[in-house]
């Protein structure tokens, strides 16, 4: 009998794998770089795609109700807009993962260089190597991993709120660094900071009662981590200002050695190597997720369909998403324009699932629902259409080299499809 994958995860185990999918690197990372665009008020841009996200999550909670499947995105535009869009919208998030996590991987490298004197790339690639293990080992190890590391994650968030308390008041919270176009470009930026609650519904076939839990979940994820964002923000302005704040390759670390020092500085680097590499497995566990999901769909080769009968994981799907990330760890650039690049590929994505709920609603308004997105005039929903429209204004935001980069990709994902047609169309001429 062939072997599946196996239904483990409980609503808090999913909801805790979500916030730690969410904060990972991006509020390690960009905070500082966002503070340099958006001033003392980069708490109003993490607001503003909080907003972005959560139009957006609804969907995602809808859809994942009615197609509760590991291909997820895949699956949702399949069943609605046609297997040509589903399959780009796949190739981007596949893509845009497997360079995120490698991207991730130099980050994680560079503070474990710092603390351990370890060369970067060879660190790095031992840190994706490693990771694909622990994934290959079961979705209840990396599970149990990834909540140990938000755990950790959470502890250092939470030194940098108390640490900016006995602060709040000390600067003037709506200080723009370059006016309201740099609150946007900043929201778009921190953007990357709250990719991963789409990640959950990809774990749908490995989760208990997916069809009510991975709904609560994706909600439960956004909320919690929009306080936390929020709440750090402000703290972390607090203590230093946007100017400082910006000026620092590792911002939050600078917020605790502002005040208590080098030692302050070490614990908080820890606190992100666990931050960065918890990045990399669960970007990982997403991606390789979903090329299991839509190799069910025949569109990629079969063998990615192999599961482990001892673990129960898509190794084959696994060890591709580890080696072409240790590639990309070579060929890796500046981590705003990958953090971007990423963004506008969850953009595109995301204008894509938004689309699929309206079309939902009005080719099969008598689906069965777990969950239903709220608001709508006669069968027009109200928020989906809203996500589309805030997802063109935050690609509007992203910059020129950043755009043609994606433009770039989308080409070669249609020309993979088209490719992959001719050669199928030949076999049955055969």
């Amino acid at each position: 009998m062939k072997p599946k994958l196996k239904r483990e995860l409980s609503l808090w185990q999913i909801t805790l794998i979500g916030v730690g999918i969410i904060v990972g690197a991006g509020i390690y990372v960009l905070i500082g770089e966002a503070a340099g665009m958006a001033g003392n008020a980069v708490w109003l841009s993490f607001i503003l795609a909080a907003i972005v996200a959560a139009f957006t999550g609804l969907s995602y909670a809808e859809l994942s109700s009615v197609f509760p499947r590991a291909g997820a995105e895949y699956v949702y535009i399949d069943k609605t807009l046609g297997k040509k869009l589903a399959w780009i919208v796949g190739w981007l998030i596949i893509i845009s993962s497997i360079i995120s996590s490698s991207a991730v991987s130099i980050g994680f490298a560079n503070y474990f260089s710092s603390l351990f004197g370890t060369p970067i790339i060879l660190t790095a690639l031992t840190a994706i190597l490693l990771c694909g293990v622990i994934l290959i080992a079961g979705i209840k190890e990396s599970a149990f991993l990834t909540i140990l590391c938000t755990c950790i994650e959470l502890i250092g968030l939470a030194i940098i709120i108390f640490i900016g308390l006995p602060h709040i008041g000390s600067v003037n919270y709506l200080e723009l660094a370059s006016g309201l176009s740099g609150i946007f470009r900043a929201s778009s930026l921190v953007f990357f900071a709250y990719i991963g609650f789409e990640s959950i519904t990809r774990l749908a076939e490995e989760t208990k009662n997916p069809s009510k839990i991975i709904p609560k979940a994706v909600l439960l994820s956004i909320a919690i981590t929009t306080i936390i964002y929020v709440l750090v923000a402000i703290s972390a302005v607090s203590v230093l200002g946007w100017n400082g704040l910006s000026s620092s390759s590792a911002p939050l670390a600078f917020v605790a050695s502002h005040l208590f020092g080098d030692r302050a500085f070490l614990v908080l680097s820890v606190i992100a190597l666990f931050s960065t590499f918890n990045t990399v497995l669960v970007v990982m566990l997403g991606a390789s997720r979903l090329i299991y999901g839509i190799a069910e769909f025949r569109i990629l080769p079969r063998v990615f369909l192999s599961i482990s009968r001892k673990t129960h994981t898509p190794w084959v799907a696994i060890v591709t998403t580890t080696l072409f990330g240790m590639f990309f760890v070579l060929f890796f650039g500046n981590i705003k324009i990958v953090a971007n690049l990423t963004n506008f590929a969850i953009f595109m994505t995301f204008i894509f699932v938004n689309a699929a709920v309206i079309w939902m609603r009005y080719k099969k308004p008598d689906k069965k629902r777990g969950f239903t997105t709220p608001l709508s005039i006669g069968k027009m929903p109200v928020l989906p259409a809203l996500g589309i429209i805030t997802c063109l204004f935050m690609l509007a935001n992203i910059e020129i080299e950043v755009l043609a980069y994606g433009v770039a990709l989308v080409i070669i994902g249609f020309l993979i499809y088209e490719l992959g047609e001719v050669a199928v169309d030949h076999k049955k001429v055969l």
